[in-house]
């Protein structure tokens, strides 16, 4: 850790390691040119305390020990064949080159990753293919193609006068948005509904994996 609590990983390739990023009082910063093979990072930091800048995560598994709230950052990372543990709330994941000019910001990708271990909360995946993701099950759902189905998705009543897809507005979805994944518990106490509520809608439709 340097004077100003930087702990830096950068121009070198890591394989077969464990590294716990847990420090509390450290902003870890991962890249540039940064490769992680077969590693396994434990996060249990708040999302102001990491920073991705185009690191390459190959078959990398993630144990998320802390709820990782609010984190654009991996839109910065190249992510292939990796798992997530853990809870994960308002994370986008992929390619989505306009969320900052940043160069580290053009070249985010995912593929081949598992979740199906993780609980995702308003994360989403873009400007990728999340036809190679495996997203976690109920209680947590998955939307797929949510801009290109916005109107079919808004057409029915959703509990608590949720919508699922904006489309208009400053709070608008972005167009490159591919998938989103909601955990329908923490949407059922938001909008003071249930569970089972939730679930009769998510059945009628043949594009949220379930």
């Amino acid at each position: 850790m340097d004077s100003l609590g930087n702990v830096v990983f950068k121009e070198r390739e890591i394989e077969n390691e464990r590294l716990e990023l847990t420090d509390k009082e450290a902003n870890y910063i991962l890249g540039p040119n940064l490769t992680l093979k077969n590693c396994t990072l434990v996060l249990k930091v708040s999302a102001r305390r990491l920073s991705l800048k185009q690191p390459r995560f190959i078959d990398c598994t993630f144990e998320v020990k802390q709820e990782l709230n609010n984190f654009q950052s991996w839109v910065a990372a190249s992510l292939k064949g990796c798992r997530f543990k853990g809870r994960l709330s308002g994370c986008d994941f992929g390619l989505w080159p306009e969320y900052m000019s940043l160069p580290w910001y053009q070249h985010g990708s995912i593929e081949d990753c598992d979740f199906s271990e993780a609980r995702l909360d308003g994360c989403r995946i873009m400007g990728c293919d999340p036809s190679t993701i495996r997203f976690p099950r109920w209680p947590c759902f998955t939307i797929l193609d949510p801009i290109g189905r916005a109107r079919e998705l808004n057409s029915v009543e959703w509990p608590g006068g949720y919508r699922p897809v904006i489309v208009e507005g400053p709070y608008r979805d972005p167009p490159c948005t591919r998938a989103v994944t909601l955990y329908a518990s923490a949407l059922a106490r938001r909008r003071e509904t249930t569970e089972e509520a939730f679930r009769e809608v998510v059945e009628q439709f043949d594009c949220i994996i379930y």
